[in-house]
């Protein structure tokens, strides 16, 4: 019989109310782990911050752009600062679910079968060019995205805690690749985009390569494990005015009766926008959350989750463009109190 190793509950770390840390700390702390991070990652501020606001509601990331632009290196530099256990996957056509979730390997020293685990038993994953495996493969992730742990030959196994998966995509090339399901998208809390940076930050990203002679740019931890599982805890504890809720739910809705969308974001889209939103606040400081911090997250909350009609698709209509419009005719509430965080 194959022997199951003792490792459902590694590195998992339990937060009790008394862990969760207060909103100025955790802005603090949030603060420390950009700066962090852009000492080697230059010119990507705000794409950065919507990323620790994901990591810090609990989800997962998409950066979608083109090579070249430093979307692996801001993936490993987060993972340094926030002192998350690291793993990259490159994926590949003929990648294999257990190459991602582990398998039995016949270890005849034991004779049995012992489960070796994948590179998904890490604190940050990195899934480099998402869309260039099968979609077999690419599903194995939704229940380790979805439920923090994998099932191989009927045997589930806990993934530590945090767990988070950042995946990065290719837009422009078509050859060898498979488009992202819906399912598959609806599990990133945000899809970010990069773009090429300016004039002066691409001199400043060559002067700095030229200073440190060497290809390899490190980020020394800011927090740990235990410690950005306690940030989390603290953002759950941010209260949101009933007004943001109405406001996220107005932007959800407007998306499904868009004449260029099809099919328009789902709850889970509305929850993806509040919960963002939310820890945006915290990282600009803020215990109460405002309505220019559910506009800052929508594109990226929400564009991924449309699909649009083929006449908009065929005319070349961006779902973040339609996002876009939604977001400047919805009206938003008239002001929102501050409110002090929950006990």
């Amino acid at each position: 019989m194959p022997r199951h190793p003792r490792i459902t509950g590694r590195s998992r770390h339990t937060v009790t109310e008394a862990d969760a840390l207060p909103a100025a700390e955790i802005s603090r702390r949030a603060a420390d782990i950009l700066a962090a991070v852009e000492q080697v990652v230059i010119g990507q501020r705000e794409p950065l911050r919507i990323a620790l606001a994901a990591i810090l509601a609990g989800g997962h990331v998409l950066f979608e752009d083109v090579p070249g632009l430093g979307k692996t290196l801001a993936a490993r530099s987060l993972a340094s600062a926030m002192g998350l256990p690291f793993r990259r996957l490159q994926c590949t056509p003929d990648l294999l679910p257990a190459d991602i979730t582990g398998s039995f390997v016949y270890q005849p020293a034991e004779g049995e079968f012992v489960f070796r685990p994948g590179p998904v038993f890490t604190g940050l994953l990195l899934a480099d060019e998402l869309n260039r495996t099968a979609p077999k493969t690419q599903s194995a992730l939704l229940e380790a995205m979805a439920e923090g742990q994998v099932t191989v030959e009927g045997t589930s196994y806990r993934l530590p805690s945090p767990f988070h998966v950042i995946a990065t995509a290719n837009p422009i090339e078509y050859e060898g690749t498979y488009a992202l399901p819906e399912a598959q998208l609806d599990r990133f809390l945000v899809r970010l985009s990069v773009g090429y940076p300016q004039r002066d930050h691409e001199e400043l990203i060559l002067t700095n390569r030229l200073a440190r002679r060497t290809e390899v740019a490190t980020v020394d931890p800011v927090t740990d494990a235990a410690g950005l599982a306690a940030m989390q805890a603290g953002v759950e504890r941010i209260h949101v005015d009933a007004d943001i809720v109405r406001y996220c739910v107005d932007l959800a809705a407007a998306t499904r009766t868009g004449h260029a969308v099809e099919v328009g974001a789902s709850p889970r889209g509305s929850q993806a926008l509040m919960l963002v939103s939310r820890a945006l606040a915290v990282i600009d400081g803020r215990d109460y959350v405002t309505p220019d911090d559910v506009k800052a997250v929508a594109v990226p909350a929400l564009a991924h989750r449309l699909t649009l009609t083929p006449a908009a698709w065929a005319a070349g209509t961006e779902p973040a463009s339609v996002i876009a419009g939604i977001v400047g005719a919805v009206a938003g509430p008239p002001a929102v109190a501050r409110t002090v965080a929950a006990s």
